[in-house]
């Protein structure tokens, strides 16, 4: 069973040891002034966002933090065939379960895109053990879209007997945090930590996971005990050994 939301913003209290209610009778002078809880985590308040896009202005910061992909296999195929209710029932059903099991494990969803999310653990809520967190959420999503997915074909939604199924890479690292971009200003982790877990992602078989190098060693046997594969991916020189989780 998921945690009870937070009744304050774990980011502020992290970063500056300010208690800013986001549930109760307590948060609604501060949702006069517009704070309110964070689209990307609703454990954390629109106010980090604000500071978060203030300080990425001025500089861009390096963080250790883990970084996980997911995407929904078989989505583009079947979509062709699908009403757009279906369309709609199985998109919401993998965000609403991703987010979910991401902000469980006090992860920030950064990124949608189309049959895609990204998220980042350890900003701006920090845990010393975010590879292991990235691991549990992970497995969390599988569980959930599977539970998900079994009560949209029981309902007759469209996606009939197909095997749609997660694929998830996660990597952990060093990464720029900030905003990028000048037409479209663009708030997200970018290097080489974001690439390979993209990259990992797309190597992983319906309904699996792969981790790195680093995030088994951060994890310990006790979390992926798996004999690691090398894995040839798209814009790296040399195989990139990868771990089921």
């Amino acid at each position: 069973m998921s945690p009870p939301p937070s009744k304050i913003c774990q980011g502020c209290w992290q970063q500056m040891r300010v208690p800013i209610p986001l549930r109760g009778l307590a948060s609604v002078p501060f949702r006069a002034f517009g704070i309110r809880p964070s689209r990307m985590n609703p454990n954390t308040c629109t106010m980090c966002e604000l500071m978060f896009t203030r300080i990425m202005k001025a500089r861009k910061i390096t963080v250790d933090v883990s970084v996980l992909f997911a995407d929904l296999r078989g989505y583009t195929a079947l979509s062709q065939s699908l009403t757009p209710d279906a369309v709609s029932s199985l998109l919401d059903a993998f965000y609403d379960e991703c987010a979910a099991a991401i902000w469980e494990y006090d992860g920030l969803l950064n990124k949608t895109n189309g049959d895609s999310v990204m998220a980042i653990f350890n900003f701006p809520i920090r845990h010393d053990n975010h590879p292991e967190r990235a691991v549990l959420a992970a497995r969390e999503i599988q569980r959930r879209y599977e539970a998900r997915r079994e009560r949209l074909m029981i309902e007759n939604v469209g996606i009939g007997g197909s095997d749609l199924r997660v694929g998830i890479g996660i990597d952990s690292g060093f990464a720029s945090f900030g905003e990028f971009g000048r037409s479209h200003r663009d708030l997200t982790a970018i290097g080489t930590v974001v690439n390979t877990a993209a990259r990992a992602q797309s190597a992983a078989e319906s309904g699996g996971i792969l981790v790195t190098q680093a995030v088994h060693d951060r994890t310990g046997p006790h979390v992926v005990a798996s004999e690691g594969r090398e894995y040839l991916l798209k814009g790296f020189d040399i195989p990139i050994k990868l771990y089921v989780a």
